[in-house]
Parts: C-alpha cells; sequence; structure tokens
C-alpha cells in the first residue's frame, strides 16, 4: 500500500494555479478536510505498471511523484509516493493536458531481472502534441501527429503466449484522436527513446555534439463511418480461420468474391463512442506501409525548415525567446491518414459509450455507457455476452490470476501449462463500492466499500522493451488494478485468490447437505486425530545412519551453535500448542471422492497442523505405524501427508539438530511407513524414471533455508530410495545368480547431485550464520537454499560470500591471507592450527575458526570460489554499498584494494570499467564542474550539495579514482599478454540459471581507449591534488578545448584528443599548480624535528604520501611541464622547510645545476642574514664577525629577507654543508662563485666561536 500527499498538492494547484507553494505540504489533513469538491475527477492520472511512478496532471501543470521509503511515528517503514518533480507541461499557447501514461522502460543489461529501466511519461495535449518526458520532467521528443486533441493514450506490451500458436502480440503505443488513430511501432519507439534519453544526458555533461535517433515508425488510421468515437482499443494481430475467411469474402465481395489461399493477419480495433455504439475494424497487415517521422534531437540553432517537413520532435534548451516563437509558427507537416472502413458494429442509435477496457488475454473487454451499464465484449464473435446494470459513470479493470505453483506441484496435470483466472474489476463511485466478478459468467467473488471519488488505474500494460529472449527468467514486479482515495492519499492494490475462480454454483439444497457432510466428517477426523497423541511409543532403527551423521557431524556442530543462539518467542505462538477445533476443522474438506483433503491455508496454520499430526512421533513419543495407518484411514492422499511431515521436519531444525540420531530414525520410519501407503508410490514405476514421490521430497529439500534439516531429510530419503529401488530390482532378477548387485538408476543419481548440493549448501549456511564481529557494518544474514543459489545464476555463491565479507568488515589483505591457505595441504594446515592452538589467547580463537570455514567453502566450490571471481564479487560488493552511503568512503577504497587483487588482467579491465561507468563516473563529473565553477577546493555544504557527499569524502573519493583508473591503465596493457579465464562451476552446480556473474559481464565488456583513460586520470590527479591541500584552480582550464570536450565520455569509445605543442599559458597555468602541490606536500610533512635524526617514513595515503613528489613529475611530463624545474623547486622548498637530507637526495636528480645553485645561494644568505642580523639571541662574536665580513658580502646580507623562511632556525652545520654543495654545483667562472666562498668562510667562522 503506497501513501502520498496528493490531495494537498492538488488542492493547491485548483485554489491558485500560478504557484506551487511547497512550503505548506506536510498539512495534509487540515486541507483535506476543508476540500469538498472531488479534486481528482478534474484531473488526468496515470500509475506506471511498476507502482513506482503516479502522474498527476490538470490543465497545462502536472506534478510527478516517485515511490519512496520513510519511516512513520510509530517506527515502521512504508513505501510513499512524494513529489519528485512539478511545473508546466505546455508549450503552445492555449494547450491543455488531455491524456497521459507511464511507460516503464526495460533494462537491456544481462544482469536485469524484471526492474524497469526508467519510466517515459508521455504526455496528449489538447493540441494534437504528444510529448515524451524523464520522469524528473525533461522533455525527451515532442510529436505532432495529428492536428486534433489527443483524446486517449494506450500501450500494448510484450506477454508470453500461454498457449503454442498464440500469435505474438508487437508492442505499441496507439494515440485516439477524433476522426484519426496513430500506432507507433514500440520497438522504434523504444530505440528512440533511449537514443534521446542517452542525448540528454551527454548534453547536459558536453552540451555541443548532435545524435540522430532512428526514426519512429508509425501508422495512422482515418477511422470511418462512425459518428463519435471517444475510446478505443488495440487489440493486436489476429489471423482467421478458413472459414470465417470464407464468410467475411461472402459478405464483402458477394458470390463471385475469390478467397485466398491463406487467411491474412489484421489488426484488430475496437472503438466506442455513438453511431454505432460500439466499432470493428480491422486492418490487413501491409495494406499500408508504416511513415517515419524524422526525430531531429537538436539544440534551437540546429532546427531549420528542412527538419519539419515530416513529423519531428525536438528539444528545447539554449534557446531564446525569438528562436521559440520562430519553431511555434513553423509547425510540422502532418502526414494525411489512410482511410480505414468499419468492418462492423454494435448499433444502438440512444446509447453512447464511454469507456472501453482491454482484458490482459486480448479477447475479452469491458465497456461502459451513459445509460449506467457495463457490458462484456467477445472479441472474436464481436458480440456481447453478459451486461450489469445500475453502474453510472463506472470505471473497468482487469485481473488475471496466475494459478499457486504449489497447488500443481504434485497434481496428475503439472506438466500442462498455468491455469489462470480471468477477474472483472468494477468500480461505482455512485454508490462507493468495488466488485470483483470472476469471468465469463462467474459470480461476484468480492464488494468492498470504498469512497466515492476513487480513481481505479489499471494500465493494462507491462515493461516495454522485453521480448522472448530477454524475458526469460524475469520476474515482473507489476500490479494489475489499484484503487486511489484522494481523500487519505491511500493508494490500495486488489489481489484476488486463485481458488475463487473453481467455486460451482449449487443449487441451495446441495450446498447445504455439503456443507453439513463435510462438517460431521470431519468432525471424525478430529476424534480420531486427537487419539493419537494417547498412543504408546514403539521403536524402529535405520542401519548405517551413523556412519553419514559422523561423517558431516562436525559441520552440523558448528551449523547448530550458531543457530541455536537465544531468540524471544511468545507463548501462544509455540508450535507445540495444539490446534483449536474450529482451525482443524477449517482445515479438512471432504471431496467428492470421499476422500479428506487438507486445505492449504496460511504457513502459520500448516506448520501447526503438521505438528499436531507428526512432533510427536518425531520426538518417539507416539507410535509412528499406529499414526499413519489412523491417517491413512482417515482418508488424506499420502502426498499431504508428506508434505505435512516434511514441513514440522524443516520448521523444528533446532530441536532436530540436540537429538539427531534419534530424530532421524524416527523419520525414517514415518517416511518408509507413508511410501508404503496406497497412492503414494505408484506400482508401475519405472525406477529408470523419477519418481513424483520421491521428486516432491527433493523438491522440497531443494526449496528449504534450514540446511541441516534438508540434508537430514535427503540422507533419510536417499536411504529409503535406495532400499525400494534395490528390493523392485531384486524382486525382477531373482531368478539370475547376481542378485547380490546393487541397482543403479536415475533416481539414486538424482538423490547423489541432491545431497551433494545440500551438503555444500550446510558448509556455506554455517559460514553466512557467523555473526560480524563489533563495530562491522552488520546487516541481515543471507538465507540460501540450492533452489537460491540455483537461480543466482553462476556468481550467486560467490556473490552470497562478497555480502559476508562485507558485513564481516573484512579487510582485502586479511581476506587474500586466508584464501592462500586453501593452495597448502590439510596436514599442513591442520598441524600448522595445532601448533598455534596453545599459544593464542581466547579472542582470537574466533577469527581464526571464520577463517578455517572460509576455506573449508572455498575447497567445496574451488570454481565458484576460486580467488579472481571472489575478489570481483567483494569489490562489486563494496562499491555498490558505497553507492548506498557514499559518505563511507573506506568502502570505495577496499573495492578498489580487491581489484587490484584480482590477477586476471580481463577481469580486472572489465569490472573497473563497469564500476567507472556505473557508479563514478557521474560524481566525479560533477565534483569537476563544481571546482571548476567555484575555482578553488569547494567547502563541505558545496560538495553536498553539487556531489552529495562532504568535503573529506569528496578527497578520499578522487584518490580511489586516481587508483581506478590506473589499475584500468594497467590492466588494458597487460590484456594482450594473456589470454582470458576460462570461467567454469562445480558438476554438481552446473544447472545454474539465473543472471551473469559479475566476472562473465566483466569478460563482455569492450576494450577501452588508453589516452583517454590516462586523460582522465590525469583529471582526477590534479582534482584529487586540489582537494588534498586545499589550493585554488580551475582543473578544466588547464586543458584546451579538445581535451574539455573529451572529459566523461564513454572509455570504450574513441576521442580526439589533445597532440601537438600545448599553448604558453596552459602549460605556465599548470607548472604554476604543480608549483604550488609540491610546496603544500612540504609544508604538509613538517619533519623538521626528526631529521637530524634521518628521514622517516612517510605514510601511504593523505597529504604525508610519499608519492607525491614522484606524482608531479609524471604529471609534469604528461601536461608539458619541464620535470627539471619542479625538482629545482623541491630541492629549494625542502631547503626552505629545513629539510636537507630530504632536499639532497632529490639535488641529485636536477640535471640544471647552475641555476639551482644560484636559487640556493640566495635561500642561505637569508639563513645567514637570519643569523648575524635577525636573530633575538645575537652574541658578541657574531657582531664581530658581521664587522670583519668584506663591504660587498655585508650589503648582500642586509639586502636578504629571511621571513621568507619557513624554518629560519636551521643548525650551521647544515647551512655549511649546504653551501659546500653550492661550490661543487657552481662553475669557477660563475659570477656568484666568489660570493659563495665568502659565505662559506663566514659560516665557518661563526661554526668555530659558537
Amino acid at each position: 500500500m503506497f501513501t502520498g500527499f496528493l490531495c494537498m498538492v492538488f488542492s493547491s494547484l485548483i485554489d491558485n494555479e500560478l504557484s506551487w507553494d511547497t512550503s505548506d505540504w506536510e498539512s495534509v489533513e487540515e486541507e483535506t478536510a476543508g476540500q469538498k469538491d472531488p479534486w481528482l475527477q478534474d484531473c488526468v492520472v496515470s500509475l506506471s505498471p511498476c507502482s513506482d511512478l503516479l502522474v498527476v496532471a490538470r490543465e497545462h501543470r502536472a506534478a510527478f511523484l516517485s515511490a519512496k521509503w520513510r519511516t512513520d511515528d510509530s517506527g515502521r517503514e512504508e513505501m510513499t509516493l512524494a513529489v519528485s518533480w512539478s511545473g508546466t507541461l505546455s508549450s503552445e499557447e492555449g494547450e491543455c493536458v488531455s491524456s497521459a501514461i507511464c511507460i516503464p522502460l526495460a533494462s537491456q543489461k544481462r544482469s536485469s531481472t524484471g526492474r524497469p529501466d526508467w519510466t517515459c511519461v508521455v504526455v496528449g495535449f489538447t493540441s494534437g502534441y504528444v510529448r515524451f518526458y524523464t520522469e524528473s520532467g525533461v522533455l525527451l521528443l515532442a510529436q505532432l501527429l495529428h492536428e486534433d486533441p489527443v483524446l486517449r493514450l494506450k500501450c500494448r506490451t510484450y506477454e508470453i503466449p500461454r498457449h503454442p500458436g498464440v500469435t505474438e502480440q508487437h508492442e505499441e503505443l496507439s494515440i485516439l484522436y477524433p476522426g484519426a488513430m496513430v500506432t507507433i511501432d514500440g520497438f522504434s519507439l523504444f530505440q528512440s527513446l533511449r537514443a534521446c534519453r542517452n542525448q540528454v544526458a551527454r548534453a547536459a555533461a558536453a552540451g555541443s555534439d548532435v545524435i540522430q535517433p532512428p526514426p519512429l515508425a508509425y501508422k495512422k488510421w482515418g477511422l470511418q463511418d462512425m459518428d463519435t468515437i471517444v475510446d478505443h482499443s488495440s487489440v493486436g494481430i489476429m489471423t482467421l480461420c478458413v472459414f470465417d475467411q470464407m464468410k467475411n469474402a461472402s459478405i464483402l465481395g458477394g458470390f463471385s468474391a475469390s478467397v485466398k489461399g491463406s487467411p491474412p493477419a489484421m489488426s484488430q480495433y475496437v472503438t466506442v463512442g455513438a453511431g454505432p455504439y460500439m466499432g470493428f475494424y480491422y486492418a490487413v497487415e501491409g495494406s499500408s506501409q508504416p511513415l517515419l517521422s524524422h526525430v531531429a534531437l537538436a539544440v534551437a540553432s540546429k532546427l531549420t525548415s528542412a527538419l519539419f517537413s515530416a513529423a519531428s520532435g525536438w528539444l528545447g534548451w539554449n534557446k531564446n525567446k525569438t528562436e521559440e516563437e520562430a519553431v511555434q509558427k513553423q509547425k510540422p507537416k502532418v502526414e494525411p491518414a489512410t482511410p480505414l472502413g468499419i468492418r462492423f458494429g454494435l448499433p444502438d442509435s440512444r446509447r453512447h459509450g464511454e469507456s472501453i477496457c482491454l482484458s490482459p488475454c486480448n479477447t475479452l473487454a469491458g465497456v461502459t455507457d451513459d445509460f449506467g451499464r457495463v457490458t462484456l465484449l467477445d472479441l472474436a464473435r464481436g458480440i456481447a455476452i453478459r451486461m450489469w446494470k445500475g453502474y453510472r459513470d463506472a470505471q473497468l479493470g482487469w485481473l488475471q490470476i496466475p494459478e499457486e505453483r504449489g497447488d500443481r506441484e504434485f497434481s496428475p496435470s503439472a506438466s500442462l501449462p498455468r491455469r489462470h483466472a480471468l477477474f472483472l474489476v468494477i468500480y461505482a463511485p455512485r454508490r462507493g463500492i468495488l466488485e470483483v466478478w470472476a469471468m465469463q459468467q462467474g459470480p461476484r467473488v468480492g464488494a468492498f466499500t470504498v469512497g466515492k471519488h476513487c480513481r481505479l488505474l489499471y494500465a493494462g500494460y507491462r515493461l516495454m522493451g522485453v521480448n522472448s529472449v530477454t524475458s526469460q527468467g524475469w520476474q515482473l514486479h507489476t500490479q494489475q488494478v489499484c484503487l486511489m482515495d484522494p481523500s487519505t492519499g491511500v493508494l490500495r492494490t486488489v489481489n484476488v485468490p486463485f481458488h475463487l475462480a473453481l467455486r460451482l454454483v449449487h443449487k441451495h439444497k446441495d450446498t447445504v447437505d455439503l456443507l453439513s457432510f463435510r462438517y460431521l466428517f470431519c468432525t471424525n477426523a478430529l476424534n480420531a486425530s486427537v487419539q493419537l497423541v494417547f498412543l504408546s511409543t514403539q521403536q524402529d532403527s535405520l542401519e548405517g545412519i551413523e556412519d553419514e551423521l559422523s561423517r558431516i557431524g562436525p559441520t552440523l556442530q558448528h551449523y547448530a551453535q550458531h543457530v541455536s543462539r537465544p531468540s524471544v518467542s511468545f507463548a501462544q505462538d509455540s508450535p507445540d500448542s495444539p490446534p483449536p477445533a474450529q482451525t482443524f476443522l477449517s482445515q479438512m474438506e471432504c471431496t467428492d471422492d470421499g476422500e479428506l483433503k487438507v486445505i492449504r491455508g496460511s504457513e502459520a496454520e500448516w506448520n501447526q497442523l503438521g505438528n499436531f499430526l507428526f512432533w510427536g512421533c518425531l520426538c518417539g513419543k507416539s507410535p509412528r505405524h499406529k499414526v499413519c495407518d489412523t491417517l491413512q484411514q482417515a482418508g488424506i492422499s499420502p502426498q499431504q501427508l508428506l508434505s505435512l511431515l516434511l514441513s514440522v521436519w524443516l520448521q523444528r531444525e533446532k530441536e532436530v539438530l540436540q537429538k539427531p540420531v534419534e530424530s532421524v530414525r524416527n523419520l525414517h520410519t514415518l517416511l518408509v511407513a507413508l511410501s508404503n501407503m496406497k497412492g503414494a508410490v505408484e506400482e508401475s514405476w519405472d525406477p529408470q524414471s523419477i519418481s513424483p514421490w520421491w521428486q516432491q521430497v527433493r523438491c522440497t529439500c531443494i526449496q528449504s533455508h534450514n540446511a541441516a534439516a534438508a540434508l537430514l531429510a535427503a540422507l533419510v530419503a536417499h536411504r529409503a530410495a535406495k532400499a525400494s529401488i534395490t528390493s523392485r530390482a531384486d524382486s525382477k532378477v531373482r531368478r539370475f545368480v547376481f542378485s547380490e548387485w546393487e541397482a543403479v538408476s536415475l533416481e539414486l543419481e538424482q538423490w547423489v547431485v541432491c545431497v551433494r548440493q545440500l551438503e555444500d549448501v550446510l558448509v556455506l549456511q554455517t559460514l553466512l550464520l557467523v555473526p560480524p564481529l563489533q563495530g562491522a557494518a552488520g546487516g541481515a544474514t543471507v538465507q540460501c537454499s540450492i533452489k537460491t543459489l540455483l537461480e543466482g545464476g553462476t556468481g550467486g555463491i560467490a556473490d552470497s560470500v562478497s555480502k559476508w565479507v562485507f558485513r564481516q568488515s573484512m579487510a582485502p589483505e586479511r581476506l587474500k591471507e586466508i584464501l592462500q591457505k586453501r593452495e597448502n595441504t590439510d596436514g599442513d594446515y591442520k598441524q600448522h592450527k595445532e601448533e598455534e592452538e596453545g599459544n593464542e589467547e581466547k579472542d582470537q580463537k574466533d577469527p581464526d575458526r571464520t577463517a578455517e570455514l572460509l576455506v573449508a567453502v572455498c575447497q567445496r566450490f574451488p570454481h565458484s570460489l576460486s580467488p579472481d571471481l571472489l575478489f570481483a564479487h567483494c569489490c562489486w560488493e563494496y562499491v555498490v554499498q558505497w553507492n548506498k552511503d557514499p559518505e563511507e568512503g573506506r568502502y570505495l577504497c577496499w573495492a578498489v584494494e580487491h581489484l587490484k587483487l584480482i590477477s586476471s588482467p580481463h577481469i580486472q579491465l572489465g569490472i573497473s570499467t563497469m564500476m567507472w561507468s556505473t557508479f563514478i563516473v557521474k560524481r566525479f563529473s560533477a565534483a569537476a564542474f563544481l571546482m571548476e565553477k567555484v575555482g578553488k577546493a569547494p567547502k563541505d555544504r558545496l560538495c553536498r550539495r553539487d556531489v552529495g557527499i562532504g568535503d573529506k569524502a569528496m578527497t578520499s573519493f578522487l584518490g580511489c579514482c586516481v587508483q581506478l583508473l590506473q589499475v584500468l591503465m594497467e590492466a588494458d596493457s597487460a590484456v594482450e599478454e594473456v589470454s582470458a579465464p576460462e570461467l567454469s562451476v562445480e558438476e554438481a552446480w552446473c544447472g545454474a540459471e539465473g543472471p551473469a556473474s559479475i566476472a562473465e559481464l566483466a569478460l563482455d565488456q569492450r576494450g577501452v581507449h588508453f589516452p583517454l583513460v590516462q586523460h582522465h586520470c590525469l583529471l582526477a590527479s590534479l582534482l584529487h591534488a586540489a582537494m588534498t591541500f586545499s589550493l585554488r584552480v580551475k582543473p578544466l582550464s588547464l586543458f584546451d578545448s579538445k581535451g574539455k570536450n573529451a572529459f566523461f565520455r564513454d572509455l570504450t569509445t574513441i576521442q580526439l584528443m589533445p597532440s601537438g605543442d600545448m599553448d604558453p599559458g596552459l602549460v605556465s597555468l599548470r607548472q604554476e599548480f604543480l608549483l604550488r602541490v609540491l610546496t603544500g606536500w612540504v609544508e604538509a610533512i613538517d619533519d623538521f624535528s626528526s631529521s637530524a635524526s634521518g628521514s622517516p617514513t612517510l605514510p601511504s595515503t593523505g597529504p604525508r604520501a610519499d608519492w607525491w613528489p614522484s606524482m608531479c613529475l609524471e604529471l609534469g611530463s604528461l601536461l608539458q611541464v619541464n620535470p627539471d624545474i619542479l625538482r629545482r623547486h623541491l630541492v629549494c622548498e625542502l631547503y626552505n622547510q629545513g629539510l636537507d637530507l630530504r632536499a639532497e637526495e632529490v639535488m641529485l636528480e636536477v640535471e640544471d645545476k647552475d641555476v639551482l645553485g644560484s636559487q640556493l645561494l640566495v635561500l642561505t644568505g637569508q639563513r645567514l642574514s637570519y643569523s648575524l642580523l635577525h636573530s633575538q639571541s645575537q652574541t658578541q662574536a657574531a657582531m664581530e664577525l658581521l664587522a670583519r665580513l668584506p663591504p660587498t658580502l655585508c650589503t648582500w646580507l642586509k639586502a636578504m629577507d629571511p621571513s621568507e623562511l619557513r624554518c629560519p632556525l636551521v643548525p650551521l652545520p647544515q647551512t655549511s654543508r649546504l653551501v659546500g654543495r653550492l661550490i661543487e654545483m657552481l662553475p669557477e667562472k660563475h659570477a656568484q662563485y666568489s660570493l659563495a666562498l665568502h659565505l662559506l668562510e663566514a659560516i665557518e667562522a661563526l661554526t668555530t666561536e659558537d
């Protein structure tokens, strides 16, 4: 159920159309109470079939509401529809919104599971325009296909045919005008909308280039022979049978009409209105060629008169007033409609149709009229088959309910297609009632009292862009019918159980007799069942089960420790409490064959009944054989008893694991007793085929999340099935000597695979149950089963483990260390563990046990959990979690660290490319544009506003971007040297069906353009440096126009890159920035206090990292900056900071010693000037030395400014060493060589005096 602030939004819209005041949106109840007019009836409302977007429009204004989670006052989370965009939609003067629909577009990614990629809002106007918008209100496309008001917009999407021979329907969008109808091909529309949306994103980033999207293919029909048309339905393509083809040919062509050899395919359209009341139109496929609208996607300066020769669409940004007026005056050319005559109709001169609603199966339609009637229409025969009266202003919807899978798994017709029940939903606003009717002649199965001003929302379509290939394995999350109440702002869905369609209408007497008979029979069954509790205990045995239990005993023990953690429960919810008599009776139903059928209600009631019948037997408190005999005499089918037994076994897993040997023996006895019942295992069953009885046990174990109980049940069932098959085989070959041979069958092979899979799941689930360490990320424990792992695809196992790694907050290096242990032999590993056990503290045992579990899981899944696959999934999991909480920069850092640990460059390249395009580039471009805008490292508030993260998180983010792009470049360089890895799965898990793994998606990625990646890495390094040292810079201004245009493009495309010599002005700006970075690094390290004892080790991250100088030199070579200038500047800055030892290391790499000598001579003079002239502790010896200095040197020292030194207090021996270096660097003929000698003499004299 969705709740949204609808009333308040549109009450303000109605009261004041000129402004949308959002300041009082919280006062919903006050405005709703004072509102009397049914404001919703004046609005155009459309809900996406995925229920994630609601559009409400009135006249020329609209609001888009998107689904969001919120927490109410009680702390309960609920889904709400909140306003995400509001504004004016109209562009033409005087036009208003007349119709709107929301079309979710399917994702084209292989990993998609049925969720829409995005939703397109299609709006029709009274001017005839049809415009397409994104969820955020951005105009994508505008089409003028007819110069009359748009009456209705309807959509048809792909549906999987339920029966062979059913024609697949093409996707299309149909637009109804008063005298014409336009149908747009769905595939063409899907491709055009995707192209337009991509162009919008590119234009927002770069804003210059123009891309021509594919044209729209549409057909335009002029509907004739009908006075008024107000609504329509496009039924789709149909093919007549030969008899109907001959009948139509005779009616239309007369006696001498010719008949084609094969019936033609036709598109059927049904319209409602007046004169006639309903009309049927048939357009033969191929009778009209589709028109192509030339969709031009460009700014106003690109629009020319040639674009308007056909129906055109455009995006309107960067237009001035003159250009807009020119565009409005010059409307596109409208193509004429192809005449389409009516085939037949339902004439009723007084009746006027108001709406038509097509059923999901395209065979029925509901029609409303002005007489307050609802007519059910058979579209294949063209006749009305049912009519309801008393439903004035009715609103219609359809529900198509599939049969529950649980009801068909064990039925004889399980192999046939699933049945579907069809219901018609009628909302009568005059009476304030919502009714549900079974089709076609069924009774009313439900009625609900609702408000009188609600709106019934029925889409009638699903996702666009789906076909028979891409829909494999999808689970479409769509709602069929919703009811919106404007008085409360509540959106309710309508659901009907399938079994309501199976109820038959009996005479009153027969119904009373049936109910009486059912009650009497169930009462006797209750008395017989109550006696089961008091029966005596009987023992039986199962030989050989101890060996199986001892083999899996350690794993079961670890699993039980995690499962049996303390929990809170209520006494009334205890499974040991017997069900009330009324509940017990309500679960029993007598069939016509005299058997007793158990009605499966809720899961809790089913488990409670299973506990009542079988838990005493499993505990050894009730005689098992007598219980089974009594239940068989009651007439309950063995299949239902087996389902009840397995449900209680799986539900009571904790109790089972407390006494596993005894519980397994009792289960074996019960399972064998049920198998020997009549109707359990068929007499004619061939052991070389699959038995439905044992398949039921396997299906239950495969779907169960209780890994230990499921494994024990499978072991018991495997032994029971093996004994049954062996006995059957022995009876057939008893006359031969080889009767002691063991029988081999397909059934036993299935059990071997199932047991192997359950053992794997048990080990994996034991690992996943390990609780996170204190302070870790935490989160819900992932529950796994064979079914979920198989449906998760080839990467489902690695995905589960990666989520566990994230919950444990396990560092990448720690994970690498654990995975390296799997390469050791088992003996070495165990011996190493025994040696460590005596020396380790107690708090270290849990992490070691966790590591041991992880190694055990990896050994059971050597292919699915290979190091590269696990690192790839961990990398993806961490970047996904970072995207949810971008303030946690550690998540992204660890994602990059996991990426570095991947050994295969092919997987590394693909993961890096997907990370960049999916999560990074959007935020990265926002950071670059923000810094370009403010011209410096932005403050925290601006970072949160534009980038969505704080300033510290943004610094970490940019650093991770640099590392990610460096990994991408290294992987791209190494791809050609090694071959791509071959991904495989374990033999027992080769039947996995589902989305492709991250590694498979990575291998499918296209190669990148290395210069473009390097170009982005260069920008990321500049941004990171600017944020780290808080520098003023406009990063994009450091590049020319080619460089700017290449940014934020797809890394797989080839872009025009900067080449040749750069403008000297840009080079000067780049050099100045790099010099400031070096200065910032020197100021950050500031380790003068420890420089006397040698250079200390610097950290690997942050502003004091030791790699900043080398990075600046590397950037200098890429930015055409002389690296020697950077080295000389770094040497001078280090001496300026008093870091003489570090400066001497860098000095060795300087090439131009003369210039460096001159620069250092000035710095030496500043040091000596401070010691002689500006120091507060001047000694007499220093004053005497100053008097003895040569006049030239004395004057030069007085001209020095020691205030430029950041660290003037440098020991004299270091300064003397510096002057010695100067004399070595300067040639004897240098102009300042003699000055350096005088400085050396002065410093030596001053040192001697000290």
